[in-house]
C-alpha cells in the first residue's frame, strides 16, 4: 500500500474521477483567465459567506457556554 504524502488526498481512483477533476480544474482556470474580475468577486463572496458562518458558529458556542 502506497503512503500518501498529503493526508486525506487519495492518489488512486478511476479514470472517470480523474477526468472529472481535470475538467473542473480546467473550467475554473478558463473562468479565471477570461473573467478575472468576476472570479475575484465570486471568491470574495464565498470567503465572506465562510467568514459569516464561522462567526455564527463561534457566537453560538459562546452563548452556550454562558
Amino acid at each position: 500500500m502506497a503512503k500518501n504524502t498529503i493526508p486525506g488526498l487519495k492518489t488512486g481512483g478511476g479514470i472517470l474521477s480523474k477526468l472529472v477533476a481535470v475538467l473542473v480544474i480546467g473550467a475554473l482556470l478558463v473562468v479565471v483567465v477570461k473573467y478575472p474580475g468576476d472570479a475575484a468577486h465570486w471568491v470574495k463572496a464565498i470567503a465572506g459567506a465562510a467568514s459569516d458562518a464561522i462567526t455564527g458558529v463561534v457566537s453560538f458556542f459562546r452563548q452556550v457556554g454562558n
